[in-house]
């Protein structure tokens, strides 16, 4: 079922104390913030299937910067309006970008690397919500989330091979999350493969028939997170890349004791077990009165 724009919104509108940070509903990008912290950016770029062209690259980094300085964020969701969630790169924009020089290539190419350096630091949860196509490059934004969740139907390929070109700048994210041999061939293949597929190589990690079950299952993700301590989803974020990224040595758990010594004693980590002994929700979950 193709979702509909309000259906898109449903989460950003939940709130009647919504923050609107787009400039207009025409926009290629639209970023929301609720007033509990709930973070959306959705493209919008419906008549292009959202294939994503400098603008929108560039819009998203704008926003992610924007958001990672506010303290008040406490869940991102990367989701899309109309009938797919993206269709990869435009294809005027890489018809334009082949008649430049290099060096201009390479600083187009770069901007895309930071967008996609920026969505896997970012400091708090990310959720990626598919619906419909997501190919090429749309596939690196979704292996860059944390959490990632689809409709039966949705699609997806590595279809860069068949415009002779190559999955770079997405290359390390795609490779990080299915590993080398299912790269190789989905890489080389170009096939396109389903939702239950994209969940066994763990792109995503629920697949639900109706795309209005998808948001129930947002919602309750989003629950789980905001009951959770802030720092503590922070901290544990960058443990992952820490421990994905160093042998198991004597700096990495001479690293990891560090960790855990510090959180103990931090007002969080004071918070949480204070309240699990006084048995209430701890001052940062949603549950607290």
């Amino acid at each position: 079922m193709r979702p509909t724009e309000s259906q898109c919104s449903g989460l950003r509108n939940q709130n009647t104390d919504t923050e609107n940070l787009h400039t207009s509903p025409e926009d290629d990008v639209l970023c929301t913030v609720t007033k509990s912290g709930i973070a959306t950016l959705a493209l919008n770029r419906i008549n292009k299937h959202n294939a994503f062209d400098a603008n929108v690259i560039q819009t998203l980094n704008r926003y992610l910067l924007q958001l990672k300085q506010r303290a008040d964020i406490r869940v991102l969701i990367l989701t899309a309006n109309g009938k797919h969630f993206s269709a990869g790169a435009d294809l005027n924009w890489m018809k334009s970008m082949a008649e430049k020089s290099v060096d201009e290539n390479h600083e187009d190419a770069t901007r895309l690397a930071n967008l996609l350096s920026e969505l896997d630091n970012f400091p708090t949860p990310t959720i990626a919500h598919i619906h419909g196509s997501a190919f090429g490059g749309a596939l690196g934004l979704i292996c860059c989330c944390d959490i990632a969740i689809a409709t039966a139907e949705a699609q997806f390929c590595l279809s860069e091979v068949r415009l002779g070109l190559i999955p770079a700048t997405i290359g390390p994210y795609v490779c990080r999350t299915i590993g080398q041999r299912q790269a190789r061939r989905y890489m080389l293949t170009a096939e396109r493969f389903d939702s239950s597929t994209a969940q066994q190589l763990g792109i995503i990690h629920e697949v639900r028939i109706r795309y209005e079950e998808t948001q129930q299952l947002l919602t309750h993700f989003i629950s789980q997170l905001l009951s959770n301590s802030p720092q503590a989803l922070t901290q544990a974020k960058a443990l992952c890349q820490l421990c994905d990224n160093h042998k198991i040595d004597t700096e990495l758990k001479d690293t990891t004791s560090s960790l855990i010594a510090e959180i103990r004693v931090s007002p969080h980590g004071q918070e949480g077990l204070k309240a699990f002994f006084d048995k209430r929700p701890p001052a940062w979950s949603a549950k607290h009165e």
